[in-house]
């Protein structure tokens, strides 16, 4: 199987009757490619924990802002999204082109159905690159590795982005050991995008529904506190306001809809 676009890639091997993720991430943010089987697991989710939609949600709208920041006030022109889920609204190749089209960017995810949509996600400016890696978070030399030889060139900055995919690694060392094996692969100037699961702000509600969630067959999931999302950034410098409440972070100041804090978190750090 070939691991960017450049050739002919194996068709994907999907199981409908197996839920997944990504797609159930997909079924709340209002997307279509998902089977029964995540929306049921969606909705069952939704009616223990409505405020689900507003995670999945102030997530996105977070990643939108982040890249826009990084592509326009920091000036960064290439991007390495690793865990992109299916292609949705404002992906980080619409965000970053957007400001600046000649931007590059490299998507990592190994779920079939992903894989099956990479042509979607590829279809960026002519101007940029837009790129495809089969590959898994556990494997970060295989991610960085293949990542240079698509498109990026790790001796200018890059914009890394982890986005609700640290909460799937199990142990927390492990996860941290990942995020400093990607960072130390990438020069001062680079910055680092997180956002995960907290337990801080609905509390008992969102455990409970993320027990329903690891008990579905789904990949299991692992909620973090905002200071232990905080430790991945160990080594870096924090960008304004630090480890918030993903709608709390830079939100636009022309936007008049109310704020408030739910159960996701992130953060922005710079490498000096």
């Amino acid at each position: 199987m070939t691991e960017t676009s450049g050739s002919t890639v194996e068709p994907p091997k999907i199981d409908p009757s197996v839920s997944h993720s990504a797609r159930i991430w997909n079924f709340w943010l209002g997307g279509k490619d998902n089977f029964a089987v995540d929306r049921q697991i969606g909705e069952q989710f939704q009616d223990l924990f409505p405020d689900i939609v507003p995670i999945a949600r102030g997530s996105r709208e977070f990643l939108s802002r982040a890249v826009t920041y990084l592509a326009g006030q920091v000036g960064i022109r290439q991007f390495l999204d690793i865990g992109t889920g299916l292609p949705t609204v404002d992906n980080t190749h619409e965000v970053a082109q957007r400001v600046a089209p000649q931007s590059r960017i490299v998507y990592v995810d190994n779920d079939p159905m992903v894989l099956s949509h990479a042509r979607a996600l590829l279809a960026g400016t002519p101007q940029g690159v837009t790129e495809y890696v089969d590959a898994s978070l556990h494997d970060p030399d295989r991610i960085l590795d293949a990542a240079q030889r698509a498109t990026l060139d790790f001796d200018q900055p890059v914009g890394l982005i982890l986005m609700n995919i640290l909460g799937h690694v199990p142990d927390l060392d492990e996860a941290r050991s990942i995020v400093r094996r990607l960072m130390a692969a990438l020069p001062a100037g680079s910055h680092l995008v997180v956002a995960d699961g907290t337990n801080v702000v609905d509390g008992a509600a969102f455990e409970a529904a993320i027990a329903v969630w690891n008990a579905s067959g789904s990949l299991p999931y692992h909620l973090r506190t905002p200071d232990e999302i905080g430790t991945y950034f160990d080594g870096l410098e924090l960008v304004e306001p630090g480890v918030v409440s993903c709608p709390l972070w830079r939100p636009d100041p022309t936007d008049p809809t109310p704020r408030r804090p739910v159960d996701e978190f992130g953060a922005v750090g710079r490498k000096p």
